[in-house]
């Protein structure tokens, strides 16, 4: 079988039960690393792919996989026995359920072996949960063949930093930053300077963006008038920080920070990837994590059918990894319904840039989607 080719008839794909591994995995059962049994990955659908042998009696590959809900890709976590035809029917798959991508955790995998199976290598990330560290490597296929220009990965180091790496990880991505200054000592920094303790609303970020990079255009977008992330405190407490929203407002309004009250649409944020602006992107963590939480995102490029995130937090305990959370394709339905919060609804975010499109970045007229 030549390099790339798969054989969509030859595999079986069926739920995985870490307690009770599915009969069908026969001789392979033994195989199965520790990592399948060791964490509960159910919120994240994992399936097996199976492909039989050649004398139909048994299974010769397997692959484990698992996505994201209200995502546009598969993740291979490990496969074995024949790994090949595993990882071919696992792509085989993806392309049936029309999927952007197919990831694979370098746990075991040789960069010669992913590279032959079409993959390519990501780079590294910067940093990482220390308590909970996923995979030394990590390789992505895109399936339309689209090329996206690679961000750093940057891991959160708090529980509430995800909008000044957000931010960090964009400039640097645009080049108004080296990446050897993206640490800790860089996010706690801009978090302080926009949080409203502790979390960032959006005209707050902006602005302390804006402060950070001067020279960088920044609009914030905003159809709301109330103030944000307070509804769970005590009233003192949301007096306090309802006062410092208004500060936000009258400085950007001193500071020349736009701030637009019309509500952003997916249309305009792929317009604005068209002419290099990455929009910071507020979305609840509800669809993808099961939680109700405000949560930064940088939305950086697009590909047919689906919008790419980087996300700065990784759900490890779930056997979620920065392989996820990293170039993670969303289709636009999932992405407008995770960015439209409650109570309003409202949808907050902040543009970035401007400047020449990205290397191998289709307009979005030369989309098909």
């Amino acid at each position: 079988m030549p390099a790339h080719a798969e054989d969509p008839l030859r595999s079986v794909v069926v739920p995985f039960d870490a307690d009770t591994p599915p009969p069908e995995l026969g001789r392979l059962a033994a195989e199965t690393p520790e990592r399948w049994r060791t964490v509960d990955r159910s919120r994240h659908a994992p399936r097996l792919v199976l492909v039989p042998d050649d004398a139909g009696e048994g299974v010769a590959g397997a692959a484990l996989v698992t996505a994201r809900p209200d995502t546009a890709y598969l993740k291979i976590v490990d496969a074995i026995g024949d790994v090949r035809a595993a990882v071919r029917a696992v792509v085989a798959h993806a392309r049936r359920l029309a999927l952007a991508q197919v990831k694979w955790e370098g746990w075991t995998v040789s960069p010669a072996v992913a590279e032959s199976e079409g993959f390519t290598a990501l780079t590294p990330p910067l940093a990482q949960p220390q308590d909970a560290p996923g995979p030394p490597a990590g390789y992505v296929r895109w399936l339309s063949g689209a090329t996206v220009p690679e961000p750093r990965y940057y891991g959160q180091s708090t529980h509430f930093t995800c909008g000044a790496v957000t931010a960090l990880v964009a400039r640097a991505h645009a080049g108004n930053l080296p990446w050897t200054a993206l640490d800790r000592r860089a996010e706690l920094t801009l978090w302080r300077d926009a949080t409203n303790f502790p979390s960032c609303e959006p005209v707050g970020l902006g602005l302390a963006v804006h402060r950070a990079w001067p020279e960088s255009a920044v609009t914030v977008h905003l159809d709301s008038e109330d103030p944000l992330f307070l509804d769970h405190l005590t009233d003192p407490e949301r007096a306090w920080r309802t006062v410092l929203q208004d500060v936000s407002r009258e400085e950007a309004a001193r500071a020349g920070v736009p701030v637009r009250s019309e509500r952003l649409t997916l249309a305009a944020i792929l317009s604005g990837l068209d002419r290099r602006q990455p929009t910071l992107l507020l979305l609840s963590l509800d669809r993808m994590q099961g939680y109700d939480v405000p949560h930064w995102v940088l939305c950086h490029a697009a590909v047919p059918g689906a919008l790419v995130i980087d996300d700065p937090w990784a759900e490890t305990s779930r056997g979620d990894t920065w392989v996820d959370a990293h170039l993670l394709p969303v289709p636009e339905d999932s992405l407008d319904a995770m960015s439209t919060l409650s109570p309003g609804p409202f949808r907050g975010a902040v543009t970035l840039g401007a400047g020449a499109a990205y290397p191998g970045h289709p307009p979005s007229s030369q989309r098909t989607w």
